[in-house]
């Protein structure tokens, strides 16, 4: 099969696309026949290991410490179910499906555990759009659940609200009852209101610390807020929760967890829950939730679409066909 590779940290230029042998599915995995795929900012922090501050050294050892030590990149898939292994029920050959595993996404095949962040395509969504759904929602999901713990009523605030979390979360803090405003450039303002924010702010126009208003919650998709310049505009118990984050936003995490009152709390999602992909399946299939697709590449382009993620200025997700 022809799958994306990355047998070395650096630039875009790194990632190639070579012949490999397919996987063949254990028996407690499927084979996905890949339609297509997607690079994230993840994708890309994985490849340059830039961004990965106090995370450095414990992800080298994690991912490989010379070179990547699975040299297969892409973590969100949607495609049909070509082949399972003799232990799986949930699935059937011939399946629509969706989900993401982290290495190997990026490729014609991948296989994945039964029991893994897979579930059945919605059927009212294209392969395009299925494969720029799960990374940011279940990121979403479970940051603005567990770690913000949004609840009915909230004020929240959503910075990098038209990247690939924040559009997801705009939309699952909306449909968890919050009031949301959402921060991104201008040229992105009608999008995100489009998905549900009651007020938008753009950033290369207003600060919005210097707003008169009180967050509930302050959720910083992709590292672009402070602590010190951000708390002026939290509610008196709010919480700034942070999605990337290195040692100033540890450390402040550690220090007002000691303390009443406005807090910082980081968090990391493994994105990994079958439970929490299903609901967001359904989400999907009820409209309450949507993907945004920002561009589709082949896959032969796949370093163009890292260096297009790596500007920061995508919409939500850049797709890699990789099925006509």
């Amino acid at each position: 099969m022809r799958a994306a590779t990355c047998r070395h940290y650096g630039s875009p230029d790194v990632i190639r696309i070579e012949d490999v042998e397919r996987p063949m599915p254990k028996a407690d995995e499927v084979l996905v026949a890949v339609h297509s795929t997607s690079v994230t900012s993840g994708d890309a922090r994985m490849r340059s290991f830039k961004g990965a501050g106090i995370f450095w050294l414990p992800m080298r050892l994690i991912f490989g410490v010379l070179r990547p030590r699975n040299p297969f990149s892409g973590m969100e898939f949607s495609g049909r179910i070509a082949e399972i292994g003799k232990d799986v029920t949930t699935f059937r050959v011939g399946d629509s499906v969706f989900g993401m595993k982290i290495g190997g996404a990026n490729a014609e095949y991948v296989a994945v555990r039964e029991t893994a962040a897979i579930a059945s395509k919605p059927d009212s969504l294209g392969f395009s759009d299925a494969a720029v759904a799960p990374f940011g929602a279940l990121s979403a999901l479970a940051f603005l659940r567990d770690f913000a713990k949004l609840k009915t009523g909230d004020r929240i605030l959503i910075h990098g609200a038209s990247g690939a979390v924040g559009v997801f979360a705009v939309q699952l803090a909306k449909h968890m009852g919050a009031i949301v405003t959402g921060v991104c450039s201008g040229a992105n303002v009608e999008l995100v209101r489009s998905l549900g924010a009651d007020d938008v702010v753009d950033y290369t126009t207003t600060d919005f610390t210097q707003r008169h208003s009180a967050y509930d919650v302050i959720l910083d998709t992709v590292g672009g807020t402070s602590f010190s310049r951000s708390k002026r505009v939290l509610a008196p118990n709010g919480r700034h929760v942070f999605v990337v984050q290195d040692w100033p936003q540890l450390l402040q995490a550690m220090w007002t967890s000691l303390r009443p009152g406005k807090r910082v709390i980081c968090g990391m999602s493994g994105g990994d829950s079958q439970a929490d992909i299903v609901e967001i399946a359904g989400l999907i299939e009820r409209g309450v939730i949507k993907p945004v697709v920002d561009r589709i590449v082949a896959l032969d382009a796949i370093a163009d679409a890292h260096r297009y993620v790596e500007t920061g200025r995508k919409r939500g997700g850049v797709v890699v066909a990789v099925a006509a």
